[in-house]
């Protein structure tokens, strides 16, 4: 924490809130596996808000209300509690219900603490609004956690495509894939599945994608 004292008044600084941002980017998303190319949190949330921005376009031509602002501080936001516990893989993190409780309790407790202790008392609540858990039931909730989706398919489908045998990356895309198509956005999921989907299943591929796809749409056919 950085307080300073300017003529008998006491100001907690932003300064360690700003130097936190750059340990974004020394936290490697799936950690501990072989992969082909190495991405970091800090990348991950600009993709996502990037991806975010595209299908909140798309949901609003066809007359969804998109508050905008909301949209771009939920993904930029998304994962900064990371910066406290780093990246869980995400067969660890949904092991259990219980246990997905657990970490998103201490993330929340980690964030208020942080807030309290580095932001100026007169942004601590706007800071609580922002940095609280994005993904909900709002509009750009759904979108946050579409993108945030997108973002997992896209890292696992790269490692794939280079021929990456390890099965943590064949279980991240078929689980980000059937998430993505579940997610209740059907404007963004009729995109993706007809344009996005179909572009990467026709990719020249060392691990067959078109398979794994298939697995995935078969079982979601299912009742």
């Amino acid at each position: 924490m950085q307080i300073t004292k300017h003529e008998g008044v006491i100001f907690i600084g932003i300064h360690t809130f700003f130097t936190s941002l750059g340990d974004l980017e020394r936290i490697i998303r799936c950690p501990g596996r072989f992969k082909f190319e190495e991405h970091n949190v800090a990348a991950h949330s600009w993709k996502v808000s990037q991806y975010a921005m595209f299908f909140a376009t798309l949901e609003e031509l066809n007359g969804a209300e998109i508050n905008w602002k909301s949209l771009y501080e939920k993904t930029i936001n998304h994962d900064f509690a990371e910066v406290f516990i780093g990246d869980i893989k995400t067969p660890v993190k949904h092991a259990s219900v219980e246990l997905k409780q657990m970490l998103a309790h201490v993330e929340e407790k980690m964030m208020e603490k942080f807030i309290l202790e580095e932001i100026p008392p007169s942004l601590q609540s706007i800071f609580f609004e922002r940095m609280k858990e994005g993904k909900d039931a709002t509009m750009e909730g759904r979108l946050l956690e579409f993108a945030d989706k997108l973002d997992q398919f896209y890292e696992s489908f790269a490692e794939l495509k280079r021929g990456n045998t390890d099965k943590e990356f064949v279980y991240m895309y078929q689980t980000a894939l059937t998430k993505l198509l579940l997610i209740p956005l059907p404007v963004s999921i009729d995109y993706f599945r007809n344009e996005i989907l179909r572009d990467a299943v026709a990719e020249e591929t060392q691990i067959n994608i078109e398979i794994l796809t298939e697995q995935v749409l078969q079982q979601l056919k299912k009742p």
